[in-house]
């Protein structure tokens, strides 16, 4: 009896225990057959920032243009802002960006949450292709500006011209910009309104381009011209933190402008998208510099050139333009006189005088309007950057031969990769 009662309690104390055995063994063959990985969470997708640096895969996003006289406040005015209104989002990035500066054609993005309040996350203006401005409004409101990520690919040209520049590069696949930037390089070595047929360039430069598209034209890497039986060469050199060029002498391949046309002149309006005009009185571009001087004080051009003009009308009274090159043109207004011997087709030397203060045309009081113009478009001449025109200094002469040399040899290159293979090196 007392054997019996014992067996049946050692009974009841295995089977339990034979029961979690067999679980165990069977958990063990499963975990065996598929082994942990440790590094499962090392595997797993992390998010993805888009080009303007935020995650933006759980966003709505919505693209558009600015719209002629559209404000940041029409662009965000259907959206709900909850961290601020646009007066004080303005105030906020006055600092980083000037709202008003937002211009029509310009592209924009906004981006929503997806949630039932649509509630707007992100604003992000384009300033350029590269160039953007970001608004975040996910927590307090934050704004800063930001670069894409650009890839840089060097590219060759090289073509005979048969009318023009720009038809040249058009017919090689290349775009205008090219033509721009080769124009300015060689402003003053060619005239290139008179190219020849029968002229020709060769070009190394820099493609930029983001996500596989090209947005625009890089450094120009060296270039080579054939015009009138002559060679002219542009070799990239930096020179006091300055990337310039130079021919194959070293010799600055610019010349300068006079800072001023007059000497010991104060300067009484500046250039000016919107000017009151004190004679017509309505606001108007002021497209200039006015220099206020006594009638009669002399006018000197600021660069070497061919006056194209020297005559009088109505609005400019007495006036003088001169065409330093394919690229500069400078005007001065209001003559008192034009100097002796100025007229149309006269080569003037930088610091020539060419007239005389006066307040001829609509002038209100003796004063010198100057225009400085940039391929026939006038732009503030006290912000034109232009790089010195010294040539190389000594001490760099050795670096110089040796860029020179790289230049030069990849130039020569490009006539026997163009004949035997039609490609430029790879």
């Amino acid at each position: 009896m007392f054997t019996r009662k014992y067996s049946i309690i050692f009974l009841s104390l295995i089977f339990p225990v034979a029961i979690l055995s067999i679980m165990f063994l069977l958990l063990s063959a499963i975990f065996e057959s598929e082994p942990h990985n440790d590094n499962e969470e090392l595997q797993l997708t992390e998010p993805v920032e888009n080009v303007y640096g935020f995650v933006d895969d759980s966003l709505i996003h919505k693209s558009g243009v600015v719209n002629k006289n559209e404000t940041l406040s029409d662009i965000l005015d259907p959206f709900s802002i909850e961290n601020s209104n646009v007066a004080e989002i303005a105030q906020i990035s006055k600092e980083i960006f000037d709202v008003r500066k937002i211009r029509p054609g310009k592209f924009y993005h906004i981006y929503l949450a997806k949630d039932s309040l649509r509630s707007l996350q992100y604003f992000v203006y384009e300033k350029d292709p590269i160039h953007f401005v970001l608004y975040d409004f996910c927590d307090t409101v934050d704004v800063r500006t930001g670069e894409k990520e650009v890839t840089i690919v060097k590219d060759y040209k090289s073509a005979e011209i048969n009318s023009s520049l720009y038809v040249a590069l058009l017919e090689n696949d290349a775009t205008i910009e090219l033509a721009v930037r080769l124009s300015k390089i060689f402003a003053w070595q060619i005239d290139f309104y008179r190219l020849q047929k029968g002229d020709k360039f060769k070009v190394i430069y820099e493609k930029r381009y983001i996500d596989n598209e090209l947005v625009g034209i890089g450094k120009i890497l060296g270039a080579y011209f054939y015009s009138y039986k002559k060679d002219y060469y542009a070799i990239p050199f930096v020179q006091d933190d300055v990337y310039q060029y130079f021919d194959e002498n070293g010799n600055s391949l610019r010349k300068e402008f006079l800072k001023t046309p007059i000497e010991f002149a104060r300067i009484t309006s500046r250039y000016s998208s919107r000017r009151y005009h004190p004679v017509l009185k309505t606001y108007r571009p002021h497209t200039g510099i006015d220099y206020g001087a006594p009638t009669g004080t002399p006018i000197r051009t600021v660069g070497d050139g061919k006056v194209v003009a020297a005559a009088y009308t109505r609005s400019n009274g007495r006036y003088v333009k001169i065409r330093h090159n394919s690229v500069y043109t400078t005007m001065y207004l209001h003559m008192s006189r034009i100097g002796k011997g100025i007229k149309r087709g006269v080569v003037v030397k930088q610091g020539q005088i060419i007239g005389y203060v006066g307040s001829t045309g609509l002038a209100t009081g003796p004063h010198l309007h100057f225009n400085f113009l940039l391929n026939g478009r006038p732009v503030d001449p006290l912000k034109i950057e232009i790089p010195p025109s010294h040539p190389v200094k000594k001490e760099l002469r050795d670096e110089y031969d040796i860029q020179k040399k790289l230049v030069m040899d990849e130039l020569q290159q490009m006539d026997m990769y163009i004949i035997e293979e039609q490609r430029p090196p790879a």
